[in-house]
């Protein structure tokens, strides 16, 4: 099941959707987005996960450490 929804974009950020549409990069506009959210809710997640992790533990041979290194990275997304 989908839903529809509209949103409001910078023509700006429209074009380069539509260029990416244009050059057989996306199926469509739509799948662009679909994609961006998709994208965007995983790294939300998963820096939260981090987040936890670096909190829940005090343990010097535990994951804590990557965690917080982890979470201090910035992501570069395309």
């Amino acid at each position: 099941m989908s839903t529809q929804i509209t949103v409001r974009l910078p023509d700006e950020l429209v074009r380069s959707v539509d260029g990416l549409v244009a050059a057989g990069d996306a199926r469509s506009r739509a799948s662009v987005v679909e994609q961006a959210l998709e994208r965007y809710l995983r790294r939300v997640l998963a820096e939260r996960d981090a987040a936890i992790l670096a909190a829940s533990t005090d343990d010097p041979d535990d994951l804590g450490a990557l965690a917080s290194w982890a979470a201090a990275q910035p992501v570069d997304l395309p």
